[in-house]
């Protein structure tokens, strides 16, 4: 039953994910997202990264206090967020941006249709008018053109 609860969790967070990317870092965090989008930070490091900190203190205290009570529901709450949170990095920092240059030549339509449903996002660089705030979820439209082999 817990592991259940983990899969759950990690599933929805994706939609988490997308009304936090829309309503808070489009919104009224957006001083932290803005240089995700606009590229005006000068180091490896983005003002968006905090996002990072920002998400992993509810994850730990999650784990911290399910594991002091047995390991709880709270504690594989806190797992589903954790492993999120790797996918996340994982896909969007590793595979979608590239900070870290590895499985960068695929030819997989779901990791193609991703990588151009996120560079839709990208292209708006203001808060307003944004598409595809979601993180794994694809939409169809994207998937298509892959499957015709209509890309170039």
């Amino acid at each position: 039953m817990m592991y259940l609860i983990t899969l759950f969790t990690f599933f929805i967070m994706e939609g988490a994910t997308w009304l936090i990317h829309k309503y808070v870092m489009h919104g009224f965090l957006w001083y932290l997202h803005r240089d995700h989008h606009d590229h005006s930070n000068d180091g490896p490091l983005e003002k968006n990264d905090y996002f990072f900190v920002i998400f992993a203190i509810p994850t730990i205290v999650l784990l911290y206090f399910g594991s002091l009570a047995d390991y709880n529901y709270l504690f594989f709450i806190g797992l589903g967020i954790m492993l999120y949170g790797m996918a996340y990095f994982f896909i969007h920092d590793v595979f979608i941006h590239q900070r870290i240059h590895f499985f960068s030549r695929t030819k997989n339509p779901y990791f193609l249709a991703l990588r151009r449903a996120h560079k839709q996002h990208h292209k708006h660089t203001g808060k307003e008018d944004g598409e595809c705030f979601g993180f794994l979820y694809v939409p169809f439209k994207y998937f298509r053109m892959y499957f015709k082999n209509d890309h170039k």
